[in-house]
């Protein structure tokens, strides 16, 4: 690495670790030499410039030491990680010849042989770089089956590298089997691809397959310092590991990104030249776009993505930002030292590990999952950045809600309702006999005091409660969905009076639901309830009300005569389901809220008062 920046501080530098090439001659008229890109500029000569790659290195390398030479290699990997460079480079380790015409196969390519320059160069006649992707044909590899019999003109080995192979037709690849399995002693071939599994199965049994690694992006920064060192340019350290992580493993896209940014910046590099340059959102407003969102601060998730979006932000990078956040959060929760990695920038370390130990796993996943569902709406709406708004509002919306096997835990543990954040955001206490799964639950809002919640109680009156119906619309609106179903299934209501409620408790209901729905309504209607339990025998339950009266509209509809005559007309069938239109569309028109039914999917509708329509029923 450090001879190949050294043969770069030249007008134009040679290849790693030789004398710089002499400078060409200026074109006619006295026009300036062509520029080289950096990618070709800084392109490997022979193994020690490869970097990321030191187990194929290390194989090779003990291969051509014990003379255990293949007659072919299939090398597949990303894009930009060195596929054609290894390739070229095998081909000078095949041939390589000192001028006194000496040596052999080697991997030890410390000086330039005989054949050296005019390989690496791509313009050797011995060595035939093949495009599959515009010679895919049954000729074309006929041509190479003809031309493969014949012995080198003046190296020891004729070498084809075939790039892309995949694209060759099935019938080229049939034609190359016999030569692939049993070429002559002189010829080598070596194959890249991206797409590995196009190739068939009888094409990679006879080659000796390697996979190029992405090269990781602390080795990727340390490569980007080197040859910024070289080129004479200032590079701040985020800002290469800004470039790194756009690269995604990928040392030909990351030298493209640095070149742009080198006659972006005119200059030092700058972390803000390259966001402005990549439409890249700021990584510490991203991690403050996260904060807002676990707290369910929507207000402020909202402002923030807009900023960004008018900073020039593009919405899906935003959100794919989120998402790796998300995802670095995690990794930190589970692999505490993964924050020693280079490639980190100051404030995801700090903040990154702080979020680490708030969050639980369950959390972080399900905003994981989200993100990656939110991530494909809004690249295919038409107004990304209002589709990128949405999913913040899904995601402010659920951060204080309990993940689904909470919930179950807790239905089946008999708790009478979620221990949600509580005015100061701090988890509130377990009652006696209650669910601890939720309240241990790390949240966010202990930052932020429940703003969604505060404003709600701020700017809605006090709420009116005149039946136990109403209590069960209450706990509905204030997303206390265990104890919403608690009221449903396990009381028995004996009396009701504003301000005090009596019932007895069905088998297996929780003993402190009076407590937990006394606080409730307290919190609720700025009112004290006497909510008590009583030993006289009071009615159904709601949801023995509502399985009656599902009964008692199946047994109307099997009464009506169009009902009648088709039941009659088709043995054997059955009323299902009895829908009333009316009903449903009540439905439609309610609050976006979790029901009953995503908790408990076999629970039954608990209020129809609308006459049934049975002329418009399902069956």
């Amino acid at each position: 690495m450090t001879d190949q920046i050294d043969a770069a501080s030249a007008d134009e530098p040679g290849f790693a670790g030789f004398d710089p090439a002499p400078a060409p001659q200026a074109a006619p008229g006295g026009a300036p030499t062509p520029y080289r890109v950096l990618a070709r500029k800084y392109r490997p000569a022979h193994f020690g410039d490869l970097i990321g790659q030191e187990a194929m290195v290390r194989t090779l390398t003990n291969a051509f030491a014990a003379g255990r030479i293949p007659q072919a290699w299939m090398l597949t990997g990303v894009r930009g990680v060195g596929k054609t460079t290894t390739a070229r480079i095998l081909a000078r380790a095949l041939n390589f010849q000192t001028p006194d015409g000496q040596g052999g196969p080697t991997t030890d390519l410390s000086g330039f042989g005989i054949h050296c320059r005019e390989i690496i160069e791509g313009r050797h006649i011995d060595v035939m770089e093949i495009d599959a992707a515009s010679n895919n044909s049954v000729d074309n590899i006929r041509q190479i089956n003809d031309a493969v019999r014949y012995a080198p003109v003046s190296a020891r080995y004729k070498v084809y590298i075939v790039d892309e192979v995949h694209m060759l037709s099935t019938g080229a690849f049939n034609a190359f089997l016999k030569t692939l399995e049993e070429p002559p002693p002189h010829a080598k071939f070596i194959f890249a691809t991206t797409e590995i599994r196009k190739v068939p199965i009888t094409v990679l049994s006879r080659c000796q397959r390697f996979d190029l690694r992405r090269v990781e992006a602390d080795v990727l920064v340390d490569h980007l310092a080197g040859i910024c060192r070289a080129e004479g340019v200032d590079a701040e350290q985020e800002a290469l590991a800004a470039v790194a992580r756009a690269a995604e493993g990928s040392v030909r896209d990351s030298l493209s990104i640095l070149d742009q940014a080198i006659a972006h910046a005119a200059g030092q590099i700058t972390l803000d030249d390259i966001r402005s340059m990549l439409g890249l959102a700021d990584r510490a407003r991203v991690i403050d776009l996260f904060e807002a969102v676990m707290k369910g601060d929507i207000a402020a998730a909202l402002g923030e993505l807009r900023s960004q979006y008018d900073a020039g932000a593009d919405p899906v990078v935003v959100l794919n930002d989120l998402a790796e956040f998300t995802h670095l959060v995690t990794r930190l929760k589970l692999v505490p030292e993964a924050v020693k990695d280079n490639s980190l920038a100051q404030a995801e370390r700090v903040r990154g590990g702080d979020f680490a130990q708030r969050l639980s796993v369950r959390v972080l996943a399900r905003t994981w999952q989200m993100l990656l569902k939110g991530i494909g709406e809004v690249k295919l709406a038409d107004r990304p950045v209002m589709a990128a708004e949405m999913v913040l509002v899904r995601l402010a919306h659920a951060a204080d809600l309990p993940t689904p096997d909470e919930a179950l835990k807790m239905l089946r543990d008999g708790m009478g309702s979620a221990p949600a954040g509580n005015g100061n955001g701090a988890p509130r206490p377990p009652s006696g006999g209650g669910n601890t799964a939720l309240a241990a639950r790390p949240i966010l809002a202990s930052a932020n005091p429940a703003p969604v919640a505060v404003a709600r109680a701020v700017a809605a009156p006090a709420a009116i409660v005149a039946s136990i119906e109403d209590v069960v619309a209450l706990a509905s609106q204030n997303r206390e969905i265990t104890l919403k179903i608690a009221l449903e299934r396990d009381i028995r209501l004996v009396r009701f009076e504003p301000g005090r409620i009596e019932f007895s408790l069905a088998e297996g209901a929780s003993r402190t639901l009076a407590q937990d729905l006394s606080r409730r309504l307290k919190e609720w209607t700025n009112q004290t309830w006497m909510v008590a339990v009583v030993n006289e025998e009071g009615g159904a339950t709601l949801r023995e009300q509502a399985a009656a009266a599902k009964d008692q509209r199946e047994s109307d509809a099997a009464a009506h005569p169009s009902v009648k005559a088709v039941l009659e007309r088709f043995p054997g069938a059955r009323i299902v389901d009895v829908r009333d239109p009316r009903a449903i569309a009540a439905a439609e028109n309610a609050a976006a809220m979790p029901t009953e039914d995503e908790y408990l999917p076999d629970a039954e509708p608990l209020f129809d008062d609308a006459e049934p329509d049975f002329d418009g029923i399902d069956f």
